[in-house]
């Protein structure tokens, strides 16, 4: 891979990663071998634990696509797909005045074309099972007058006055 012009724009996340995997950075576990600084080993580094390493070329393209409608800057397409918000909270704190350019149905439907279209990190299940795990493991720790382990006992009633003084 060669650099055309230095500094021609931002790069997403996946550009670097693609550049510096490209450069050598995940073939030498030694990291001795390959002309890659340690800098630069700690940016692959994070880059490996981020959405970058399952994203590709034609991904990236056909969110731009799909993404168009909703008439984003180009920074803040930037870190959605840098970012992969997955929630409406995380959207809200990436598009600029976001609750008076969209309505509630738009940022969902945007959500929804993130979670359709950019892979998920590499350590994150998907949501559906994430959602039917925290469900299972609720409805285990209830049981029929409550949740386990929370005492049920009445309280001394002493006032508060009598334990400080």
């Amino acid at each position: 891979m060669k650099i055309l012009e230095a500094n021609a724009g931002p790069l997403t996340n996946f550009e670097v990663f693609d550049f510096l995997r490209c450069k050598g950075a995940s073939k030498d576990p030694t990291r001795v071998l390959v002309p890659v600084t340690p800098s630069e080993f700690k940016v692959y580094d994070y880059l490996v634990e981020s959405a970058a390493c399952n994203q590709t070329r034609n991904i990236i393209n056909e969110f731009l696509e799909k993404s168009k409608k909703f008439k984003l800057a180009k920074a803040e397409i930037l870190n959605i797909i840098n970012i992969r918000p997955s929630s409406l909270v995380e959207v809200d704190s990436i598009i600029e005045q976001c609750d008076t350019r969209f309505q509630e149905e738009e940022l969902q439907e945007l959500v929804d074309l993130v979670i359709e279209v950019l892979p998920p990190l590499p350590n994150q299940p998907n949501a559906a099972e994430e959602v039917n795990e925290d469900v299972q493991g609720a409805t285990e720790r209830m049981d029929g007058e409550g949740i386990k382990g929370v005492n049920d006992e009445k309280a001394d009633d002493e006032p508060m006055t009598e334990l400080m003084g």
